[in-house]
């Protein structure tokens, strides 16, 4: 009986192993959500930094530009971010505006080497990278910005990108000259992420007990066997 409980002992260890393989990446936020996750009320964004300072969330559903740009009400596990306290702001009258939002979060060594995350954008007009650790994982420096801020468009990260410490995301957006009614904005949702991980040391100890306790009862019956 004991060497069964340290088999399922076991086998519950290699259990607990996987789901801590499968956890997510704390620190990783959508845009215009507070600490808990939910819609956060206009203000400056307490996870999202633009060219160094302040992105703000600051749209009023119904009113421009939302509605061209994509609802927060009926999705609403992020809100847009933009580069000042009023979203129908028009900025940029005469030539292209370009704006780097940043996030950052951090990871051990054993996270980093399995993260993960895939999520979806939307951007006036569009953006031209999105990086990590200044690592590109969407964009080029030719042909049109990618996306737009009337449907999502899908982006993900695998674990080459990712290091041990500060990790940063970055969305460079790009919105085009004009001379009125032209705002900016960002929106970012992370639909899954995934961090990589080792056991414990009591998680390896009780697997190596277990193994044992198993090895020692196929002994035991091998020997009780030879010995009939």
């Amino acid at each position: 009986m004991k060497v069964l409980a340290f088999a399922a002992a076991a086998v519950g260890a290699l259990t607990i192993t996987g789901a801590a393989q499968a956890a997510s990446i704390v620190g990783l936020y959508n845009t215009g959500v507070t600490d808990a996750g939910v819609q956060a009320p206009n203000g400056v964004d307490s996870h999202w930094t633009l060219d160094g300072g302040n992105a703000y969330v600051s749209g009023t559903q119904g009113q421009f530009p939302l509605g061209p740009w994509l609802s927060e009400a009926t999705d609403t596990t992020s809100r847009w971010i933009t580069p000042t306290t009023n979203a129908a702001d028009s900025v940029d009258p005469l030539n292209n505006g370009y704006y780097e939002y940043t996030e950052t979060f951090s990871l051990t060594e054993a996270q980093a080497a399995g993260a993960s995350f895939a999520g979806q954008f939307a951007a006036d007009n569009g953006i031209l990278w999105i990086k990590v650790n200044d690592q590109a994982i969407l964009g080029s420096d030719h042909g049109s910005p990618l996306g737009g801020f009337s449907s999502w468009t899908g982006f993900t990260a695998g674990s080459s990108v990712f290091k041990a410490g500060e990790n940063t995301v970055s969305f460079d957006v790009v919105n085009f000259g004009q001379n009125s009614g032209n705002p900016s904005g960002l929106r970012v949702e992370f639909t899954s992420s995934t961090v990589g991980g080792v056991p414990e040391p009591a998680t390896w100890a009780l697997m190596i007990g277990g193994f044992g306790g198993m090895g020692a009862m196929l002994r035991r019956r091998q020997t009780a066997a030879l010995a009939a």
